[in-house]
């Protein structure tokens, strides 16, 4: 039996989207007809009579391999939306089926469209594969609203080819469930680009290997997931700036100012070991992601300083291009050497825009995306006329990790959509690949995990519906935001904010070590433990964006606070018990041999396993 999806509340949404989408007319005209309701709003709706019902008898109908996935990817999804599990057949289609159709000649599709209709039966079209999936992506939010689909047919294109989350899962561990359900929410918006600034653990430099990094396995689940949700995962590792995951134990790489002070985040750029080091991560990472594109960052690389502080790549740069070049010209070359790297292997290069001062006198290799983000000299039409791939990746769709949010509201009033760029708003849409949004743990103890999804939801489903469509398809936020509540959220995406045990004292006990606790569920869905001394937190040692991130700090009894985000913990089921992981580091507690509670990557220690009894 199908569980009921509908509530109070998203029917209240669905009237009030409905009678704010009616245009006031004169008596005389005919209304325009409404579309169902989805996100991206469908901006061509054609009705007709009647409609078709979703049963249990329904079967999804699909013929070819490429079909077949798109149906068995929505088969199991209409299971996990509480809808049954529809067997995929070759057989003809009978009323009351869905039909996944694949037709290549249908070229003005494109590569991401389909078209719907919907009648005794319900069929999507498509020229591809990815324009199939996301045919049924609109079917599932349809059928979250009603089993019932209005009779009709609609023909849905995307405006622009790259429409992207990027996420700085840098530094701050991001889980991997969480990841797990951004793929999902992507993929159910039509979002298709996700972009990971992150740490492989390399088996190549393991002195590298400190806390912060996914292992390889954990990333094929990721990107098979991302392939079956068609979310392509780009990988990042920010060079020659930002190196410090990476070099902080690599002095030899690190470049040195004119007072003999190494700088670990930078990496020296005039040394071919250099480039070498940085190509075996491509090479690495290769191993996991799949992805056509590389991207290597090069934003912010004398952040805090100045070439003038480095002689040596001044000297570099003239050696290599001659008296007139400048430092900017070592940079750029630095960029350009991984750009013909990365081509050679089948992968194209990306990259921040704020490195492109124009102090330079060498281009940029061609063929080379451009992320701009930040208003400067070098203006978005000048890299559009010079031929460059552009996204627009704007300071204003930020959210900074207790700091800066983007304002989604404001921007939905503006209308915003990626011709809006930073400093210049562009009249037309060539050249521009799309837009994203991105997120930066700036504090990484700012927000929790579950804290940012709250932010992140409004401002994703904006960008999937600027990148997609119409940009402005509702009068106002607030009948824009009804869609949200009426479709929901994706298929199969977890719940992270459920405790599994109910508030209340207990002991805890793993091997010969107890203590006990008062255990209290926080707002956004960890625990505090309160033991006699204060509650439980990770404190101590070297810190990283204001996060004690090193393995073996110790958890103690502090002060209780319930701002502070590193008293928060998460109760993981293993084992016939719990362990318990810092909301913020994502390292579990182990118990030392002396009896102390210490943090460490669960790869590195094995977490302790809590038996929780009352």
């Amino acid at each position: 039996m199908r569980r009921r999806l509908r509530t109070a509340g998203v029917l209240a949404a669905l009237t009030l989207f409905f009678a704010a989408s009616v245009p006031a007319v004169a008596e005389e005209e005919q209304r325009a007809p409404v579309a169902p309701v989805t996100v991206p709003a469908l901006t061509d709706w054609t009705p007709a009579s009647g409609s078709y019902t979703y049963a249990d008898s329904a079967r999804l109908v699909a013929d070819s391999a490429s079909e077949r996935r798109v149906a068995d990817t929505l088969s199991d999804d209409l299971r996990d939306a509480g809808h049954g599990t529809p067997a995929v057949v070759r057989d003809g289609a009978r009323p009351g089926d869905i039909v996944i159709d694949l037709q290549p000649a249908r070229t003005s599709l494109g590569a991401e469209g389909y078209e719907l209709r919907a009648g005794k039966r319900l069929s999507v079209t498509a020229a591809t594969e990815t324009g199939a999936f996301y045919g049924t992506r609109t079917l599932l939010q349809l059928l979250a609203q009603s089993d019932r689909v209005p009779a009709g047919r609609t023909v849905d294109v995307p405006r622009y080819k790259e429409r992207g989350v990027g996420v700085c899962a840098c530094y701050i561990h991001v889980s991997m469930p969480w990841l797990e359900n951004l793929v999902r929410e992507m993929a159910y918006h039509k979002l298709n680009q996700l972009l990971l600034e992150l740490k492989v653990k390399s088996d190549a430099h393991p002195e590298a290997n400190t806390w912060g990094y996914y292992t390889k396995d954990e990333i094929r689940g990721l990107v098979a997931l991302g392939k079956r949700y068609h979310v392509e995962i780009i990988p990042e590792i920010n060079s020659p700036g930002h190196m410090d995951p990476w070099i902080e134990n690599r002095p030899d790489l690190q470049l040195t100012d004119s007072d003999g002070n190494k700088q670990p985040s930078r990496l020296d750029i005039t040394r071919p070991e250099a480039f070498a080091y940085y190509t075996s991560l491509i090479d690495e990472y290769a191993q996991v992601f799949t992805a056509t594109s590389w991207h290597m960052g090069a934003d912010e690389y004398m952040l805090g300083s100045d070439f003038a502080k480095y002689p040596q790549i001044l000297k570099y740069a003239q050696d290599r291009f001659g008296p007139d070049a400048t430092p900017q010209d070592a940079f750029i070359d630095f960029v350009n050497r991984v750009h013909a790297y990365a081509d050679a292997k089948g992968k194209k290069l990306r990259i921040w825009n704020d490195g492109l001062t124009g102090a330079n006198t060498v281009p940029v290799a061609v063929g080379t995306t451009v992320e701009h983000w930040l208003n400067v000299a070098v203006k978005p039409s000048q890299l559009i006329a010079r031929g460059y791939p552009l996204m627009n990746a704007a300071y204003a769709l930020y959210l900074v990790r207790g700091g800066f949010h983007s304002d989604t509201e404001g921007l939905y009033d503006q209308s915003w959509d990626p011709r809006s760029f930073e400093g210049e708003k562009l009249a037309a849409l060539d050249g521009i690949t799309g837009a994203k949004i991105s997120l930066w743990p700036d504090n990484g103890r700012g927000e929790t995990e579950n804290e940012v999804a709250v932010g992140l939801w409004p401002a994703l489903r904006h960008l999937a519906q600027a990148t997609w469509g119409d940009p402005h398809p509702d009068a106002t936020y607030g009948e824009f935001t009804a869609r949200g509540t009426a479709v929901g959220h994706a298929p199969g995406r977890r719940d992270l904010t459920r405790v599994p045990v109910a508030d209340g004292a207990y002991t805890f006990r793993s091997g010969a070590r107890s203590f006990a606790a008062e255990v209290a569920r926080t707002a956004d869905g960890y625990v505090t433990v309160r033991t006699p001394d204060g509650c439980l937190e990770v404190r101590g040692g070297k810190l990283t964006l204001n996060v004690p991130l090193q393995p073996g700090i110790e958890a103690t009894e502090q002060t209780c606070d319930p701002e502070n985000t590193l008293q928060r913990w998460q109760l993981e089921p293993a084992a016939g018990g719990y362990r318990l992981v810092n909301a913020i580091t994502r390292m579990t507690v182990s118990v030392a041999d002396d009896g102390r509670l210490v943090q460490y990557p669960p790869d590195q220690r094995t977490p302790a396993v809590w038996h929780l009894s009352r």
